[in-house]
């Protein structure tokens, strides 16, 4: 993620590169006590450098100093109904709150978990992000997106006036076809603004969207229709990422004809007058098509499960059912640019997103409407220390969370202009990113940059300290923070003129957040201490439940630890109270009956100055439980030998952790499996570390040839 600044550059005497100084210099940084040692054997880390902002980079900062942190987080914690109740003041409400600001129940013992906020108001997210934009705060002409196409050729200005016609014409077109408060409606689309104007349309009108991420297989697709019940499916023909053709229109018929299989749900014609559903659980079908700004990309609307088609164009072969298409173009012919929002009540839901779950079926995580809506426009005003005149750019897919909160509803909710991007980044040139950098903001170096951001893997130092000195120029600060699907928006993150940095560290809790440690029995760790990451309190964008499952919402986030939020997540406190993620619960290593974590392995592995990344997993030992098994991706022109192996085996862990984190197998790895996103698939190195071939659906992955590689380059003895 990229903050652009276009105005207030800091004078060429105040632009130097950031201090590097030990954190004793500060004063005490975090509202937590210090204490007790690590328990990880091995020497202690030396005092870490910390980095500062450059003098006059943010004179106008909107939390100027670490004092005002603290000032705003205290209140935050001790004061929650009116600190909670003067952000709610930028916002307006049909109807103001008729209870407390926030309740919740945490505790499992104590009843059902749940959790309540502004209980009683009455508001519509779209029109906080849109009218009150253009009609209130008179932006209308400000431009809320430059959409950047996959082909440099295909490039769109679209204003908040703009902005809120369109969504106006989709909210009114998915009215049309009967879609009301509460019903859901899929989302399976590319980066394209239709998929902007069509989630904020599901808002507009009370419906419930769940995107699905345009890489996911026919089976994913399926499985996330099912799940949310939903009415409509909105797809794409087929969109190109990089030169690469993705015929989406196939994936999506495979996973309605999946959806037909298990269901069996009856079609309908578009015209026909039978009501339009059957029952909650067989409702009949409709589909709606359109083009998408000539780019050979083509929408439709599919209502229910049971048919997709779409139109061809010059790229693809489609098939085509009269019955139950129709063009978009011919739908909206004559629909009106104005729609009245549906005024909703705070915890009306807002939209399902599906996760991972350790089980393999993914967790339809759901958000409502306030308080999501308050805590995405507050963390992004905050933490990227959002001004009017900045361009933004999070290079996120909105079909993950980052971009519903930091792409779309975060963002709009502050008046932002950002860079919506289809394609990808080394497409057709590696220095399209940089391209885009200076076309929207008139300059051709990177002293347009202001903020840095990185969300997803837990950045390890060296690759933060690159992103520092090389994008950064040692002048913008790295704002590398930590939250889920789960928490909405940021949980711990530093904010950037206010908190000196720790290469690989989230730091300090944003406002309202609360985190404690807890070891293996539930005891809450004071001060310098390594164990479980969980939350106390609830802040207003937490999820509200797992759709249609109570119990799994309950036993994966509350039971093991009964009156906190447990984020499945390891991490460390250093003595100065900073956040440091030593990664999910489930991939700590447990050798010998010590626990170890893999971004800690990882990052010693990474210290090395041959390996450019790495990554760690478990493997079965018949006398120490588990080992450890690591993948290394050398840098260029570096040779994998046994010298290295050695050498990574004793300095890399003997020396930096302790022996007992000695690996007992190095496996040579050209590449990682990852997602579309950046995250490593942990799970299929596990299984090729225990050379497991069923591996299951691997569609989300970037690269899949990876996986065969990984498997041709297994370790001979772990054979």
């Amino acid at each position: 993620m990229q903050i652009i600044r276009q105005t207030r550059a800091a004078p060429p005497s105040a632009v130097g590169s950031a201090a590097e100084q030990p954190l004793s210099q500060w004063k005490k940084m975090s509202p937590v006590s210090v204490s007790t040692n690590r328990d990880i054997p091995g020497p202690q880390e030396p005092e870490e450098k910390t980095y500062h902002p450059s003098n006059g980079l943010f004179t106008d900062a909107h939390v100027p100093d670490f004092d005002a942190y603290l000032a705003l987080y205290k209140k935050s914690t001790e004061e929650p109904e009116e600190f909670w109740a003067d952000v709610a003041q930028e916002f307006y409400w049909k109807k103001p709150p008729s209870g407390p600001m926030l309740q919740y129940n945490f505790d499992v013992n104590k009843g059902n978990i749940y959790i309540k906020f502004m209980e009683g108001a009455k508001t519509n997210i779209c029109y906080n992000v849109l009218d009150r934009n253009v009609h209130e705060r008179n932006l209308g002409e400000k431009v809320a997106y430059y959409w950047e196409g996959n082909s440099p050729d295909h490039h769109q200005n679209i204003t908040y006036n703009q902005l809120l016609r369109s969504v106006c014409r989709c909210a009114n077109a998915l009215k049309l076809l009967g879609v009301k408060k509460g019903d859901r409606v899929a989302i399976y689309l590319p980066m394209i603004p239709e998929l902007v104007y069509t989630m904020l349309a599901c808002a507009r009108i009370g419906a419930v969207h769940s995107i699905v991420f345009a890489g996911f297989s026919s089976e994913s697709l399926c499985e996330r229709i099912m799940d949310a019940q939903c009415n409509i499916l909105v797809t794409a023909d087929g969109v190109y990422r990089g030169d690469k053709l993705i015929n989406l229109k196939k994936i999506a018929s495979e996973a309605l004809e999946r959806c037909k299989e298990r269901y069996v749900p009856v079609c309908c014609s578009l015209l026909s007058e039978e009501p339009l559903f059957t029952s909650s659980s067989h409702p009949k079908c409709k589909i709606l098509l359109y083009p998408a700004l000539k780019l050979m990309t083509i929408l439709l609307f599919l209502l229910c499960v049971c048919v997709c088609v779409c139109v061809c164009v010059r790229a693809l072969q489609t098939p085509w059912d009269e019955s139950c298409d129709i063009w978009w173009d011919d739908l909206m012919d004559g629909v009106s640019d104005e729609c009245e929002p549906e005024w909703m009540d705070s915890e009306d839901p807002l939209f399902i997103l599906y996760t991972s779950g350790s089980t393999g079926k993914p967790k339809g995580v759901l958000h409502t409407v306030t308080g999501y809506m308050l805590y995405t426009s507050l963390t992004f005003k905050y933490v990227f220390d959002y001004h009017h005149d900045d361009v933004y750019w999070c290079t996120a897919d909105i079909g993950w969370i980052t971009g519903h909160s930091y792409i779309t509803y975060g963002p709009l909710a502050n008046g932002a202009t950002s860079v919506l991007f289809e394609g990808v980044p080394v497409y057709p040139h590696v220095a399209r990113t940089h391209t885009h950098t200076h076309t929207h903001t008139h300059t051709h170096t990177h002293s347009c940059l202001r903020v840095l951001g990185t969300v997803g893997e837990p950045i390890n130092p060296e690759a933060w300290l690159w992103y520092y000195e090389v994008v950064g120029q040692q002048r913008c600060l790295v704002i590398d923070t930590f939250w889920q699907t789960e928490t909405g928006g940021h949980v711990l993150t530093p904010l950037p003129a206010a908190t000196p940095l720790k290469p690989g560290s989230a730091t300090c809790p944003f406002f309202g957040v609360q985190p404690a440690v807890l070891n293996e029995h539930g005891e809450e760790l004071e001060g310098e201490a390594e164990g479980y990451l969980v939350f106390r309190k609830p802040w207003p964008g937490i999820m509200r439940g797992v759709y249609g499952n109570q119990e799994r919402f309950e036993s994966t986030y509350f039971r093991k630890f009964p009156g906190f939020y447990v984020t499945g997540d390891g991490c460390r406190r250093d003595k100065d109270g900073y956040y440091w993620i030593t990664g999910r619960i489930d991939d700590m290593l447990n050798v010998s009956g010590h626990l170890l974590s893999t971004a800690e392995v990882e990052a010693a592995l990474t210290e090395h100055p041959s390996v450019a990344e790495a990554a760690v997993v478990s493997r079965p030992h018949a006398v120490k439980g588990e080992c450890l098994y690591c993948f290394v991706t050398l840098k260029d022109h570096k040779e994998f030998n046994r010298t290295l192996m050695e050498e990574l085996k004793r300095k890399g862990q003997r020396e930096k952790i302790g022996p007992i984190a000695t690996p007992d197998f190095i496996q040579n790895a050209p590449g990682l499996p990852k997602t579309r996103s950046g995250k490593i698939m942990r799970r299929v190195l596990r299984q090729i570390a225990r050379n497991e071939k069923d591996l299951g659906d691997l569609s989300t992955l970037a690269d899949p040839k990876v996986v065969e590689v990984l498997f041709s380059q297994r370790c001979e003895a772990a054979a």
